[in-house]
């Protein structure tokens, strides 16, 4: 019958013998689908890290879920510093260093006043700032990412986070000035 199940009897168990393969393929499946909380499904994502840019970038974040009735995902890109290995000339390592910084905006963030009007999250990450922005993008379904400009020599020399990540996102990007 469809939609019904029957079980075996308990002597006719049988012990499945797990394929490595697919527990492989079964654990991807399962990060894939990283628990996020769903009054946030469908919000914003506005990329933050205290500069001038980043706080207008947040500024029309807001309003963008407020009018849109959503939450906010602000997301906080951790530096992340090559390290070399010193034995046996391998490539350089990434190593994760504590960035208290994500304490300091998240404390400055609570205490906001504007930010009283709509429900927020501060999302910590660490790497490259376009692919976890995007990353953060399709864990939480959001309906845009919101980043400021990058004024500078850096952005000229490497590309600005903004540009990259409008090439690459599968969603709409929204670039504050």
């Amino acid at each position: 019958m469809a939609g019904h199940e029957f079980s075996e009897p308990a002597d006719r168990k049988r012990k499945r013998v797990a394929d490595p393969a697919s527990a492989a393929d079964l654990r991807a499946v399962e990060q894939a689908r990283l628990p996020c909380d769903p009054a946030f499904r469908h919000g914003v994502v506005v990329g933050f890290d205290g500069s001038t840019s980043s706080e207008r970038a947040l500024a029309y974040a807001i309003g963008m879920a407020r009018r849109s009735g959503s939450g906010l995902i602000i997301v906080h890109v951790a530096n992340r510093l090559p390290t070399t290995v010193w034995a046996g000339c391998e490539p350089p390592v990434f190593v994760d260093v504590p960035d208290h910084r994500t304490e300091v905006l998240g404390l400055e963030l609570a205490c906001a006043d504007y930010l009283a009007e709509v429900p927020w999250i501060l999302v910590e990450r660490g790497g490259d700032i376009c692919h976890e922005l995007e990353e953060v993008g399709r864990e939480y379904s959001a309906d845009a990412i919101v980043v400021g400009s990058t004024h500078g020599i850096v952005g000229r020399l490497f590309g600005s986070v903004a540009g990259r990540l409008a090439k690459r996102a599968q969603r709409p990007v929204v670039v504050i000035p």
